[in-house]
This record gives C-alpha cells, sequence and structure tokens, in this order.
C-alpha cells in the first residue's frame, strides 16, 4: 500500500506537506499519492506535470491528488490531467477532514475568509510535529501576500496575508523543544508584513523577541526569506544583541537595477539592498547573507543585468536562489516585451557562476574559526550563518549542537573536525 506526498516548492510546501502526510496517517489512507505543487514558474509547473503522469504509471492502483498553488490557480487544468483523481484547494489540504474516508471529490476550494484562514493556521500551529530527524522544524507564522509584484503569481494562489497569533506560535515552538528540535525556523509568504493583521499589529521583531523569552529553551531560531525594505527597528536590536537568532539573513532581493524593481514593483532599490546588508554586517559582523535573484526580468538589458551581477559581490551575498524568468499567466510582467529565454538562460548561469564563487570567497574566509554545529546526519550539518559543514570521522546523530573547528572547504562545504570538552 502506498501513501506518499511529493513536494514542490517553497518552505511552506514542505510543512505542509507533512501535515498531509499525518491527517493521511491518521486517516488510514491507503494507496494514495499527493503532488503538492508550486506555480512560482513554468518549470516548477512541468515537474509536477511529470511527478503526477509517473504516480499514475508507478502506482496504477493509487488514488492520484493535486494540491498546492498551481493547482489552487487552475484547479480545471489539473483536474483535466490524464491520471488525477481530485484537485484539492490550498486550504482544505490543511484539513483533517479533507483527507478522511468520504472526502469531497470537488475540485479546489476558493481562497476562505480571513477568520477561517487563520484559524486554519492555527490548527496547523498546533498540529504539526516536525521533520523526524529531530534537527530542524518549520514554523508557519504567516500565510498569503497583500503585495503585487508583477512577476509573481502566488497572492492568487495564497490569498492575502494573515498572521498566526503570537500565543499559537510560542506553543508549538515550546511543543517542538520539548521533543528534541533545537532549531526552529520561522516561515511565511511575507514575513515581513507578519502582525499587521493581528490586534495590536506586533511587528515580526515584536514577536520574535516574545518568542525567545518565553522559550528560553530554544537553542537556534532562525528566519526565512525577508523583504529589505520592511526590516523593523526590534528585529535590527536581536540581529544586533540576540545570539540565539542566527547570523543568516535571506533576503527578498530579485534584481540589482533600479529601473528593472521599479518594473517589478518592489518596494526596494540597490542602494537600500546594499545599506540593509552593511548595517546588519555592522551590528553581527558573522552574518552570511542569502538571496533571491531573477534573471531575465522582461525589458532587462545587458547593463541592467550586470547591475544585478554587480550586486551578489558588493552586498557580499553568499547563498543565492537564481531564476530564469517564468512568464505567469495573469501577471502585468507577462504582457511586457520579453527577454529571449537563451538569453535568461545564460544571464542565470552567469549569476550561479557568481555564487558558485561568493560561496568559495565564504569558505576560505571561514578559515581556522570555531563554529557551532547543528548536525542533520551523515556527519554533515550547518553552522550558525547557515554555511554547510562535513564533520570528519564523527557520526553524530541528528539534532546534535556541537562545537567544531573549521580545517578548510571543498569548495562546496567547510571541513571540519569536532572539538572535544
Amino acid at each position: 500500500m502506498t501513501v506518499r506526498v511529493q513536494t514542490f516548492g517553497c518552505r511552506l510546501n514542505i510543512l505542509e506537506s507533512a501535515v498531509i502526510d499525518g491527517h493521511l496517517r491518521a486517516a488510514g489512507a491507503a494507496d494514495t499519492v499527493v503532488v503538492n505543487t508550486c506555480a512560482v514558474t513554468a518549470e516548477a509547473e512541468r515537474q509536477a506535470r511529470q511527478a503526477i503522469r509517473r504516480a499514475r504509471r508507478d502506482h496504477p492502483q493509487a488514488r492520484i491528488v493535486v494540491t498546492g498553488c498551481a493547482a489552487q490557480i487552475d484547479p480545471d487544468g489539473y483536474a483535466a490531467l490524464p491520471g488525477v483523481d481530485r484537485v484539492v484547494g490550498n486550504h482544505a489540504k490543511l484539513l483533517a477532514e479533507t483527507w478522511g474516508p468520504g472526502d469531497d471529490p470537488a475540485a479546489a476550494d476558493d481562497v476562505p475568509d480571513i477568520a477561517t484562514i487563520r484559524e486554519t493556521a492555527g490548527h496547523l500551529i498546533d498540529g504539526f510535529a516536525g521533520p523526524h530527524d529531530r534537527s530542524r522544524a518549520i514554523v508557519e507564522v504567516q500565510n498569503g501576500c497583500d503585495h503585487r509584484c508583477t512577476f509573481c503569481i502566488i497572492p492568487m494562489g495564497r490569498g492575502p496575508s494573515r498572521s498566526v497569533p503570537v500565543g499559537q506560535v510560542v506553543r508549538q515552538t515550546e511543543r517542538l523543544v520539548e521533543n528534541g528540535y533545537r532549531e526552529v525556523v520561522l516561515s511565511g509568504v511575507d514575513l515581513t508584513s507578519y502582525g499587521a493583521d493581528l490586534p495590536g499589529r506586533p511587528t515580526l521583531g515584536q514577536m520574535v523577541r516574545r518568542l525567545l523569552k518565553l522559550v528560553p529553551g530554544l537553542p537556534r531560531l532562525r528566519l526565512s526569506s525577508l523583504d529589505p525594505a520592511e526590516i523593523d527597528a526590534d528585529l535590527w536590536h536581536l540581529i544586533a544583541e540576540e545570539p540565539r537568532l542566527m547570523p543568516h539573513l535571506h533576503l527578498s532581493v530579485q534584481a540589482g537595477d533600479d529601473m528593472v524593481l521599479k518594473r517589478m514593483k518592489r518596494r526596494h532599490l540597490r542602494a537600500d539592498v546594499l545599506a540593509v546588508c552593511a548595517r546588519a554586517r555592522a551590528l553581527r559582523p558573522e552574518i552570511a547573507f542569502g538571496a533571491d535573484l531573477i534573471a531575465g526580468f522582461p525589458t532587462e538589458t545587458d547593463a541592467m543585468f550586470q547591475n544585478t551581477l554587480d550586486l551578489v559581490a558588493e552586498a557580499g551575498l553568499t547563498f543565492l536562489h537564481v531564476f530564469p524568468y517564468s512568464e505567469r499567466a495573469g501577471t502585468p510582467a507577462a504582457r511586457m516585451p520579453a527577454v529571449a529565454k537563451p538569453v535568461r538562460k545564460a544571464r542565470a548561469a552567469r549569476l550561479r557562476d557568481a555564487g558558485a564563487a561568493a560561496l568559495v570567497r565564504h569558505l576560505a574566509a571561514c578559515g581556522g574559526r570555531r563554529i557551532g554545529v547543528l548536525m542533520e546526519g551523515d556527519g554533515a550539518g550547518r553552522a550558525e550563518d547557515f554555511t554547510p559543514v562535513a564533520l570528519a570521522g564523527d557520526d553524530l546523530p541528528p539534532g546534535s549542537l556541537v562545537a567544531a573547528e573549521v580545517l578548510g572547504h571543498d569548495g562546496a562545504r567547510l571541513q571540519a573536525r569536532l572539538v572535544r570538552r
């Protein structure tokens, strides 16, 4: 009997797939394959459709269920694919009753009202037990987005921004710590918009400060993607003063050229990214930065692209997520003059090469340091700044927090040895 959930896309989808898997097993489901889709790029959708075909071929007796953002946006299209038995919307996929006996075979649901979806998010926080390696767990604290970047389809799949109340975030984090987790990642679609819909309008920084105070047993807290335009004063203070907040910021940059950023309808400019990185580095010299970057956005010239390429070194970005621009039907950018796809691909390759070179520079700069490592299994783990680490000769269980000395690197990760106490 097959019960499998295949995930595409972001951390929220990874978390929500774990919830779906738990609901399926609690309901005693059998012969079910769930494909949890992503709509960010055409490639993500292509891979999801390929996974659906493969699931039908490899598991001819299984029920094939499709959910996620792509299914939410185009339920009829996915329902019409050969082999698909059911399409479930983003709201319904989190409810236990969706996966019980006698479920409704209807297509994807509409995005529900704010009160309903906030209640569902609370149930998600309360019900998720986390991955089984007991090292790092994801906690969803925000979902949806109120902004309308011209390239992005996600608001159509995730709905408006809504936040999980602080008390529920604290309660879930406490449970994870009690169950042995050493690191929690706070995640959301637009994380820095946290709290705008809650009573008192708490900021992300205020929520993080309260969380760390109320869960003193949590050793490491990490944040997912941040908007450079929305880092609040409390969060800046925590970056400077709180060692349990990891020195690693992943920024939603997208481009390094002001005209491209304006056409994307982003709320920051190139100088803002440089200022955020400089300020964070002044407060926390050991901090490392990741960034999302889009190559070949409509109207992007060679000079505009060069500004984005140059930003990698100028801002000191280390961990890059690079995407060739992908047209999304219904978005304003899809109607703008397009850059040829081979040019997009070539520019994305150049950005990835720049990211690989930046990583090597970062690894080389870590030589001789003493670092804290959270083990993930098979002798590998992550340093506080999210740098991958190989710990030679030590078979430590996942979730172990250890001190290590950096010996060198192999171009992709640090080579280190355990510091014996």
